[in-house]
């Protein structure tokens, strides 16, 4: 269980890496999936399966769902549909799909060789997560929502095509 945890902390920290060096911006997004993926191995490794779970479908799925809906807003034309069309390369793929694929390894490895890991401290069930967000935590979920909100509203305001208008009116 050693390797795999080592492994995937070396996946997340380079992946992670990638995304601060990385100039183009989807290239920083896939990068940080894989991050995300790798964490979510972690988590699995270190016997919490749940919390895994939610790593992939909130981070790795909704918010970078979010992301690429910003992106999309602040497209910026002709330009941007020649690097989309680079983009469609494999070779621009080769990175995050090795370290993608060293990940599923692992975790297929962790469920066929090693078994499922022990719990920790004991079972969290979905309504005790949900309680916890929701009563001594719910301000920070609503200032996380708060922050995502802004951050849409600001990915539109750079995205507009029409300046706006001088003085307040229509």
């Amino acid at each position: 269980m050693n390797a795999v945890f080592y492994v995937s902390a070396l996946i997340a920290v380079a992946s992670t890496a990638m995304v601060i060096i990385e100039r183009n911006a989807v290239h920083a997004l896939l990068y940080l999936i894989v991050s995300l993926l790798a964490v979510a191995v972690i988590f699995f490794g270190l016997g919490a399966p749940f919390v895994a779970a939610l790593e992939v479908l909130i981070y790795a799925g909704a918010i970078m769902v979010l992301f690429v809906f910003a992106m999309m807003l602040l497209n910026l034309g002709r330009a941007a549909t020649e690097q989309e069309r680079q983009w469609l390369k494999p070779r621009m793929w080769r990175g995050p799909g090795i370290l993608a694929f060293i990940l599923l390894a692992e975790v297929v490895y962790v469920l066929t060789c090693v078994g499922w890991p022990a719990p920790a401290g004991g079972v969290v069930e979905p309504r005790q997560v949900g309680a916890a967000l929701f009563g001594p935590y719910v301000l920070g979920v609503e200032l996380a929502s708060l922050v995502l909100l802004a951050a849409l509203l600001g990915a539109y305001h750079l995205g507009r095509r029409t300046p706006p208008s001088e003085g307040g009116g229509p």
